[in-house]
């Protein structure tokens, strides 16, 4: 049976295991394929799935996983080898194993798709970002917002190389970063009270703010970047369309 599977640790709350399986009824394929969560505290175990299910034909990655898996592939897309991390693995018909990264092609799209509905420009070119986070999805956030012409700035709690803190985001270096990203999991459920530390006061009708996180639909970001009159949108769509690239990417399209 066509197997394919969700690969992170822990996955108490799997969206792709319920995208899939809606999909495969949909598509009146559900009696001859399968989607099934991969726990995995380590990466490591990845080959013991492989070995398991012969019949795997692909797998989306999550938390914590996206950079380490990929040392174990056998084969990286050039754009996934930019960004340093994989959210999808297709396996060919002779077993090897190869790594991409729909995530920026679902950030990228939806971004361009909410600033489209609010009725904001989509030629991004010249413009500069604050990226809040550094894990793995800010990684994929950066290869878009380069392809876009956007400059990333990255934020984190401890500031770095090219890394602000967050008490370096005074009101004038928002003035300078019309587009925010949070790639945190701040605000994400159960910890809906939680957001990343800025001067929300500061924030215009000029600004847009991106939320990666989906669940619960209005995180306390999108609500206190409301509340100073900026756009904001969910990463509900992304997840979406990163999830769609992924199944056109396992049915060779």
């Amino acid at each position: 049976m066509p197997t394919y599977g969700l690969i992170g640790y822990p996955l108490s709350h799997s969206f792709s295991r319920g995208y899939f399986t809606e999909k495969f009824a949909a598509l009146g394929i559900a009696a001859s394929h399968r989607y099934l969560n991969f726990e995995l505290p380590s990466v490591d175990q990845f080959g013991e799935i492989l070995d398991e299910y012969p019949d795997l034909r692909g797998c989306n990655v999550t938390i914590p996983h996206k950079r380490a898996i990929v040392g174990q592939l056998d084969h990286l897309d050039p754009v996934a080898a930019r960004i340093g991390a994989v959210n999808t693995v297709r396996r060919a018909p002779d077993g090897t194993t190869t790594g991409f990264n729909t995530d920026y092609l679902g950030f990228r799209d939806d971004l361009l798709r909410q600033l489209r509905a609010g009725g904001r420009p989509s030629d991004l070119a010249g413009q500069h970002a604050l990226v809040l986070g550094t894990g793995g999805a800010s990684l994929a956030v950066r290869e878009a917002l380069r392809e876009l012409g956007v400059t990333p700035q990255y934020v984190s709690r401890t500031a770095g190389a090219d890394v602000l803190n967050y008490g370096d985001i005074t009101p004038d270096v928002l003035a300078a970063h019309r587009l925010i990203i949070n790639t945190t999991p701040l605000g994400m459920h159960p910890r809906v009270e939680t957001a990343p530390e800025l001067p929300y006061g500061a924030l215009t009708p000029d600004h847009f703010c991106y939320d990666l996180v989906y669940n619960p639909a209005e995180t306390r970001f999108m609500q206190l970047a409301r509340g100073a009159g900026a756009g904001a949108a969910n990463g509900l769509g992304m997840l979406h369309l990163q999830a769609e690239a992924a199944w056109a990417i396992w049915n060779g399209e």
